[in-house]
């Protein structure tokens, strides 16, 4: 499987302050995983608590994406 992050340049160091570009496209994915979230009878609290409770954002990504499979 391929990474879904890779080591060049144009991505920021986590530890630094996000730049526009940076903030515009974390606001554009959220919009989009809230989007499937309420597709799928997922609230966005009820992904924040998963979040909170140790499930990786690559997990929630898969369970909401699995949800949406079962969903048709």
């Amino acid at each position: 499987m391929e990474e879904a992050y890779s080591s060049d340049s144009r991505h920021t160091n986590l530890a630094e302050t996000p730049t526009f570009d940076d903030q515009e496209v974390l606001e554009r994915a959220i919009t989009k995983l809230v989007l499937l979230g309420k597709q799928v009878g997922v609230s966005a609290e009820q992904m924040i608590e998963m979040l909170e409770g140790g499930l990786s954002v690559v997990e929630l990504v898969e369970y909401l994406a699995s949800r949406n499979g079962n969903s048709s």
